[in-house]
């Protein structure tokens, strides 16, 4: 069933400003051979000798609990821990063992791996540690020096979701794109290959999977003009074994890959019109996060983000799918060979990405065992897929959703409703949920235990509405949607009644009855990624910074840390000489943060950023230093000289670009990237466009946008922030 929140609607139009809030954004084994009982003594720091496969250690993993093996800890990717030293009759006692303060105060949203005793994490910047999983002693740091000016490309800060282990060696995805090796003993690295063009806007933030000898990457970019692919990389050389693009080439033409078959024989047909030069020849589809591995299917499972552009009527104008956007695809995962796939999604233009966590099961369907892959989209609805052909077995809303009528069990399309097509209507459409999901790249898990799915669910609506005048920029982000509307008041009042209709909670699902178990509320939404224990328990930071430990059963909350920053990134688990320990990384950053700060802070505004990783343990004692509230400093409100229609193109021009990095109304998340309002450039004519022409400080992540804005553009843009410095801080 499809709920329709009219209540919330009716909020929102009462209200004096409509706003937007846009992104950018092997089988489970049964009971293993070990006593689970006694999983956590029975296990030590177990020294196993790795094998010419390293994959019959991941697709074990339950064989050695001490230890996370991989990004979801097996090939399954269920981020469930059979270690049960801290359950839920001592959980109460849990205490920081052991802190770690990263150089790279930015987003951090990296899950740790664990192999016998060594820590191994990413931070921003694709920087990685090596530490002694039990004193937190630094071992080694590569710093791969992504250059700086890469952040332009970026979405969504210069975040890394983790590193890949195979047979002694780590796998890192760089923000510029870059696959490296590196010798996990000494953080040396051992081979280095470029899997991106340099001079497109291609990014790597999410973490590579291995199996069988292959290394699977892909990238990110869709909002900023690319064309989406995965690629597959000898473990051993570096060498590209295949590729899989999820968008067509030029009409007429091949890629000479693995993807071309299934384009020539159905595929290509999906896209219409002159999409290749409307769309700047790029179609969106970027695999830029979630990816499951089945050992014995022989199968490679990835999820595709959203078409370039958003907006259909500038992208491809008829009623086609387009794809593979929006969609979960899998191949071959020796070859790359097309197998089947399945569009959540069709015609994607709402940012409904299929990038987030998937999760492969054995679940009891109707008395028959099935092999399902699990997925919360973006979308709003839960799906679960048997994993053989791609057939859809069921399909229920797990937050409020409006754009669809359900699904149609028969086609497994959805029910599209005819208002959610803003580009024919000519209206501003109102959608549940908005572009940053009811759920995000978060990554949820699934506990054998309880049998229930645990999602980093929440409620954020949005605004969509049609760019009338839209040119594609050559630098920046390209939505074609006008971005007006998604500026927030500057009263508080209006402000906080926004804020108290957004959600955010953890939910428990279950896959099989598709319903809601139980929730856990927060204060608002963008919560991390969550891991569930055998000892009854589930993990999950929350956007203000605290640590949650939850019942799994009942959804109980047991326990609570407050890191002081913000923690979206999922935690793990592990064990070392039988102590048991929990661990997650923390640090203010990402593209909530980003482009909602106002409504990402809590009511004391926003905190003084110190990433950290931190590590748990029923024995921990440790305190964290306390972080200060650091706000701007404000100089003398720089003085109005533009016209009211020059201040109203800076107005357009801004939240065409510069809103992804600076926010909404150009209000920012605090010191990094900085709020302009505050900026002293704005004082200077000369000094604005040597920054935002000329690529001052292009060192710093600030290139030149010359490419995109004249010099009237620019003077426009500066016209635009000073009147928002005078409006929202000249009282103050």
């Amino acid at each position: 069933m499809t709920n329709r929140p009219e209540c919330f609607t009716q909020h929102l139009s009462s209200l004096p400003y409509v706003f937007i809030i846009l992104a950018g954004l092997g089988l489970i084994t049964g009971c293993s051979e070990f006593d689970r009982n006694n999983a956590d003594i029975n296990s030590n720091s177990g020294e196993i000798t790795a094998s010419s496969d390293f994959g019959q250690r991941i697709g074990n993993a339950d064989n050695e609990p001490q230890n996370w093996l991989a990004h979801g800890r097996n090939y399954e990717e269920t981020r469930f821990s059979p270690l049960n030293t801290v359950n839920d009759s001592n959980v109460s006692s849990l205490g920081l063992d052991w802190f770690y303060d990263l150089d790279t105060d930015r987003g951090q949203e990296a899950t740790s791996l664990v192999v016998d005793g060594t820590l191994y994490v990413t931070s921003a910047w694709s920087k990685l540690h090596a530490f002694n999983a039990v004193t937190g002693e630094l071992i080694w740091q590569f710093d791969p020096k992504v250059p700086r000016e890469t952040l332009s490309k970026a979405c969504c800060d210069a975040v890394n979701r983790g590193a890949a282990y195979w047979d002694g060696t780590l796998y890192l995805g760089t923000l510029d794109g870059r696959l490296i090796a590196v010798d996990a003993e000494s953080g040396k690295q051992i081979w280095s290959t470029n899997t991106v063009d340099p001079k497109m806007s291609y990014t790597i933030t999410g973490a590579p999977r291995v199996g069988k000898g292959l290394v699977f990457i892909g990238n990110g970019g869709s909002e900023f003009g690319v064309r989406g692919y995965i690629s597959a990389y000898d473990a051993n050389t570096g060498e590209m074994r295949w590729r899989f693009y999820t968008v067509p080439t030029e009409p007429g033409k091949s890629d000479g890959v693995a993807s071309d078959t299934v384009f020539e024989k159905f595929a290509g047909e999906s896209w219409t019109g002159d999409f290749w030069n409307a769309s700047g020849g790029f179609g969106g589809g970027t695999v830029w996060d979630s990816m499951a591995f089945d050992e014995e299917l022989g199968l490679l499972y990835f999820g595709s983000g959203n078409a370039s552009y958003w907006n259909k009527h500038y992208r491809s104008p008829d009623d086609k799918d387009n794809l593979f956007v929006a969609s979960i695809i899998a191949v071959k995962a020796a070859t790359g060979e097309y197998v089947w796939h399945y569009q959540a999604t069709p015609g994607d233009a709402w940012d409904y990405t299929s990038t987030q966590h998937m999760i492969l099961a054995d679940l009891d369907i109707g008395g028959e065992t099935r092999k399902v892959l699990m997925q919360a989209p973006k979308n709003g609805f839960f799906y679960v897929l048997d994993r053989t052909n791609g057939q859809l077995i069921s399909a229920e809303n797990y937050v409020p959703v409006n754009w669809a009528d359900g699904i149609n069990r028969e086609t497994g399309r959805p029910n599209i409703r005819s208002d959610a097509y803003y580009w024919k209507t000519n209206k501003p459409w109102v959608a549940f949920p908005g572009p940053f999901g009811g759920h995000n790249w978060h990554p949820m898990s699934y506990s054998k235990d309880t049998g229930l799915v645990y999602i980093p669910a929440q409620e954020i609506p949005a605004v969509y509405q049609e760019d009338k005048n839209f040119k594609p920029f050559p630098l920046g982000v390209n939505l074609a949607l006008d971005m007006r509307p998604m500026i927030l008041p500057d009263d508080e009042e209006t402000v906080n009644a926004i804020k108290s209709t957004l959600k955010g909670y953890l939910l428990a699902w279950d896959p099989i009855a598709q319903k809601e178990v139980w929730r856990a509320p927060h204060r608002g939404p963008w919560n991390g990624g969550v891991l569930s224990t055998a000892g009854n328990l589930v993990f999950q930071g929350d956007v203000d910074g605290v640590f949650n430990a939850f019942n799994a059963k009942t959804g109980e909350r047991l326990w609570q840390f407050d890191s002081g920053n913000m923690i979206s990134a999922a935690p793990m688990t592990y064990a070392v000489d039988g102590k048991q320990y929990v661990a997650v990384l923390s640090g203010f950053g990402t593209s909530w943060s980003k482009l909602a700060s106002r409504l990402a802070w809590d009511d004391k505004g926003p905190r003084q950023n110190k990433s950290r990783l931190l590590v748990f343990s029923l024995e921990g004692n440790k305190t964290l230093p306390l972080l200060k509230r650091k706000l701007p400093v404000l100089g003398q409100l720089p003085e109005q000289f533009a016209s009211e229609e020059q201040i109203n193109q800076g107005e357009y021009l801004y939240h065409r670009t510069c809103f992804a990095c600076h926010g909404f109304g150009a209000v920012a998340e605090g010191l990094n990237p900085p709020d302009l309002r505050y900026s002293a450039m704005l004082h200077s004519q000369a000094v604005f466009k040597a920054v935002v022409l000329d690529g001052a400080l292009s060192p710093k992540g600030m290139v030149g946008f010359a490419e995109s804005f004249s010099e009237s553009d620019a003077e426009a843009i500066r016209a635009y922030l000073i009147e928002r410095a005078n409006q929202s801080l000249g009282t103050n």
